[in-house]
């Protein structure tokens, strides 16, 4: 099986799953339009000069592709216990071409995510300039990384019982510390804050609002979590992909 078939059929597969699909893209749609909609006409929220369906159209932006990335290792956790993964170490599928695939249909859905918010933006009223829109997505995706590999992360340590419940919590609290919902301000959640990537995924997306691009500590820190993370889920899927196939030797033996 080449890679390229690979991913295409985790494409196909993964837009096909109608109750991920509800999870994973509708979930940040309906709850913008629940804030949004019946407060489309506000348009100092907090006395920032910015409109409510604006700020909460970007905030949400992050919310969604921060969970569709992390939601990779749902669907890692469920092949694995499924037998899935068992099964194609018997293809001439390599490891890595399995990881890429669920990268891909990781970041395929936050872009769908950030397309669908997009649009209710737009039928809410947001109007944002091209610029602002390619450097608020040109940043996110490099925000993400660290969440993808925390996705593949996840899915090797937990099973599909406990992933769920893990990965909604920890999304959940990620944006209530990192100024997703609200302005953090100054203080200690503020400077703990800056040491989290969701931090500045968040300031990602608040470029759409004006804001700075990333200081120096913000590329820092995205590439710090990105490395450190990602020795981890490498190391999770080697032990992971070593006792499979020991497993299986074992089968064979008997």
């Amino acid at each position: 099986m080449r890679a390229l078939t690979y991913t295409r059929f985790e494409l196909v597969r993964t837009f096909r799953n109608a109750r991920l699909l509800i999870f994973a893209l509708g979930f940040p749609l309906a709850l913008y339009l629940v804030i949004a909609g019946p407060n489309r006409g506000a348009q100092d929220l907090g006395g920032s000069g910015i409109s409510l369906r604006l700020y909460y159209m970007v905030s949400l932006v992050a919310f969604g592709a921060m969970m569709s990335l992390i939601s990779t290792g749902a669907r890692i956790a469920s092949e694995r216990t499924d037998g899935w993964t068992r099964q194609l170490r018997i293809t001439p599928l390599p490891a890595r071409a399995y990881l890429n695939a669920k990268l891909a249909t990781g970041y395929a859905m936050a872009l769908a995510t950030i397309a669908l918010l997009a649009t209710a933006g737009l039928a809410l009223g947001v109007r944002l300039p091209a610029v602002r829109w390619l450097e608020m997505v040109g940043l996110l995706l490099i925000g993400l990384l660290p969440f993808a590999a925390l996705g593949v992360l996840l899915g090797h340590l937990l099973t599909a019982d406990t992933i769920g419940p893990a990965a909604g919590g920890l999304v959940s609290l990620l944006a209530l510390v990192s100024g997703n919902w609200f302005p953090l301000g100054d203080g200690l959640l503020q400077d703990v804050a800056q040491f989290l990537p969701s931090y500045w995924l968040v300031q990602a997306s608040h470029v759409a609002l004006g804001g700075a691009a990333w200081s120096t500590t913000g590329w820092l820190v995205i590439g710090g979590w990105t490395l450190a993370l990602g020795v981890l889920a490498r190391s999770a899927f080697r032990r992971d992909t070593e006792r499979v196939c020991t497993g299986r030797r074992g089968n064979l033996a008997g």
